[in-house]
């Protein structure tokens, strides 16, 4: 819980939350008791619960002040209740020592705690057990008045189950505020799985001692750290996603006090507006198992007693060097499509797509945060359709393992996908099936995102006639976003006349697979117009890269295990110099049609690949060769500017 106050507008994002959290996607009023609401139930929660009671699940509920629930005491919640809170600071619900709540959400109808859609809008939901604490026993909360702290580790405050709480944060004094999910001495008796802490003012969950833990936790545009922890909490997070698409949030993870090392196993958190990813304060540590951590201008701070050694990540001292990445955990949000909705709102799609979707043509649509296509879904994308991103790192298109594309661009109305200011954003991103030198079930360097597997002929849908302008945001400290990025990518997967325009990195970039491209154009890529990794053995057949601007890596880049993909009548022309084609360790092709105009080297070989891993035209690349037998011009790509 933070120790200022923080104010900054959100009315476009809240917008788009407060317009979603009324759908039934979203576990409106759906789903749980099939009985008739009793004659004459309260609906307005008020004061303390003084005996055990279960909401209705048709009925939505409206929080008027502090809801105490009292010692010895359940309040059950079935799956589809909606709790709406009045505004202001004194609107809270609390589980006091002794009492319990039993949340009965489901993936298709979760529970849902909100307010008005404004953050900061209430005091969310606290547990107070009596499990120990460094504060000590029956110590008085910051808020309320509310007891907590004692000897049983294995106390029990209830069940949460698929819960999703909003706008919480409401300022306390003049030095804290509320969290959307405080955990007070909670003891290792309670359950807390599938719980998404949207849209708050300051921490998503809390935990204040205890021994607690927490399954399958969403976290996404808290102000403050998505997760905190003090006085000594020693449970487990299994599994969490922490998305930051505002500026000024604090971490992802804030611990301080007393280290008594929990641990967090599969971390992901992506930022699109950089900040601190983890912070340990004081004495405090953790063990972290499967890390990931996309578009953070800062890894880790350590400000007090605690350093690197504190913080051990995958059998290791946390990496404090500016360079350092980490990219081991494989969750991704689409674990939590059940927290977010299906459906387009405004014009702005979705985070998860779990089922087929076509979009209109006739609207534009817009990107903010991660876009994720579902194993089993196939988004399709008519021709002429505009899809404009929010720049920055949280902000992409994905296909993931088992989802399905269908671009259906034409050469008179072809899908565009560009940024909306000009700035880098993630460009369109497919995990396949297929196999890679990377093993099965790789996790990408992005969003916890996971790719390969044996099927070679694996189908990611259909790619036809796709502009991608304003690509390459930042990654991490080593590497970018592509325009087109293919992971481990199947050789049933279409890909015909795709253009990558002005991007931050590469153009397009195989990761193993066996996909193949034809009539692909590449201008003004800062890094490299093509790339592969990871044993890459498909077919790329007519392309044109066109350079005109310095600082640009090479028109070709290949690294990794040869496995001799093709390339026929491919194209470079530059007015900058540069180098043409770059050979890396093992790598190396063939080339049917070479054509490169005014590059300053035409052939860079810094690993052990050398001339004979490159043939062109039947014969070892050759520097002293002036190449000009590829029959692919700039004027086959007219369709981009048409």
């Amino acid at each position: 819980m933070r120790t200022f106050i923080k104010f900054f507008g959100l009315a476009f994002f809240v917008g788009a939350l407060f317009t979603a959290c009324s759908s039934d996607d979203n576990g409106g009023n759906g789903g749980g008791d099939d009985d008739a609401p009793p004659s004459g139930e309260e609906t307005t929660l008020s004061g303390t619960i003084e005996e055990d009671r279960t909401l209705v699940a048709t009925e939505q509920y409206t929080i008027d002040g502090e809801v105490l629930v009292a010692s010895g005491v359940t309040l059950t919640i079935p799956a589809g209740t909606e709790i709406v809170s009045n505004v202001g600071t004194d609107n809270f619900l609390a589980v006091l020592q002794g009492g319990s709540i039993d949340v009965q959400g489901t993936a298709a109808n979760p529970v849902v705690m909100r307010s008005n859609g404004t953050a900061g809008s209430w005091g969310g939901l606290l547990l107070c057990g009596n499990a120990t604490t460094t504060a000590g026993e029956n110590v008085t909360a910051e808020v309320g008045g509310l007891v907590y702290g004692g000897t049983d580790d294995a106390d029990s405050s209830g069940n949460i189950d698929y819960l999703i709480i909003r706008d919480a944060g409401a300022v306390i004094s003049g030095d804290s505020q509320y969290n959307g999910l405080s955990l007070y001495a909670v003891g290792s008796g309670t359950t807390i799985d599938n719980v998404a802490i949207i849209n708050g003012t300051d921490d998503g969950i809390e935990f204040f001692g205890g021994t607690v833990s927490a399954t399958n936790l969403y976290l996404e545009n808290n102000e403050d750290d998505a997760i905190d922890w003090t006085e000594g909490w020693n449970g487990t997070i299994n599994t969490a996603y922490v998305t930051n698409t505002i500026a000024n949030f604090s971490t992802i993870v804030e611990a301080d006090g007393v280290n008594n090392n929990p641990t967090i196993n599969d971390l992901t958190g992506i930022s699109s507006t950089g900040g601190l990813a983890i912070q340990m304060k004081n004495a405090s540590g953790a063990t972290i198992n499967g890390f990931s951590a996309t578009g953070f201008t800062d890894l880790f701070d350590f400000p007090g007693t605690s350093g690197p050694a504190e913080l051990q990540i995958d059998d290791a001292d946390a990496d404090t060097a500016d360079d350092a990445v980490y990219a081991s955990s494989p969750t991704n949000a689409s674990l939590f499509a059940w927290a977010t909705t299906n459906a387009v709102s405004e014009a702005q799609l979705p985070a998860n797509i779990t089922s087929d979707l076509t979009l209109d043509a006739s609207v534009e649509y817009t990107i903010s945060g991660p876009v994720l296509v579902n194993s089993g879904a196939t988004l399709t994308i008519p021709a002429g359709t505009q899809i404009v991103s929010a720049s920055g790192t949280a902000n992409y298109l994905a296909v993931l393992q088992g989802g399905s594309i269908d671009i259906q661009g034409t050469s008179t109305d072809p899908v565009e996908m560009r940024s909306d200011d000009g700035d880098a954003w993630g460009g369109l991103l497919i995990c396949g099936n297929a196999t890679t030198t990377a093993g099965e079930n790789v996790t990408a360097e992005v969003g916890g995102l996971v790719y390969g597997g044996s099927d070679d002929t694996e189908s990611s849908g259909t790619i036809e006639y796709l502009i991608l302008k304003d690509t390459g945001a930042q990654i991490n400290a080593d590497s970018q976003f592509n325009g087109l990025t293919l992971y481990a990518v199947g050789s049933g997967t279409t890909i015909e006349n795709v253009a990558c325009i002005g991007g931050a990195d590469d153009g397009i970039e195989f990761f193993g697979g066996t996909v193949s491209v034809t009539n692909f154009y590449a201008e003004d890529l800062e890094d490299d117009s093509v790339d592969w990794t990871e044993g890459w053995n498909g077919t790329l057949a007519n392309t044109f890269v066109k350079h005109t601007v310095a600082g640009f890596s090479t028109a070709i880049e290949a690294d990794g295990v040869n496995n001799n993909p093709t390339l026929t009548n491919f194209t470079a022309v530059s007015a900058a110099g540069g180098v043409g084609i770059q050979m890396k360790n093992a790598s190396g092709a063939t080339i049917n049609g070479l054509t490169l105009t005014d590059y300053a080297t035409q052939f860079d070989f810094p690993g052990t690949s050398g001339p004979a891993e490159l043939q062109i035209d039947g014969a070892n690349a050759n520097e002293g060769t002036a190449y000009s037998s590829s029959t692919t011009v700039e004027a086959d790509f007219d369709w981009i500017n048409d």
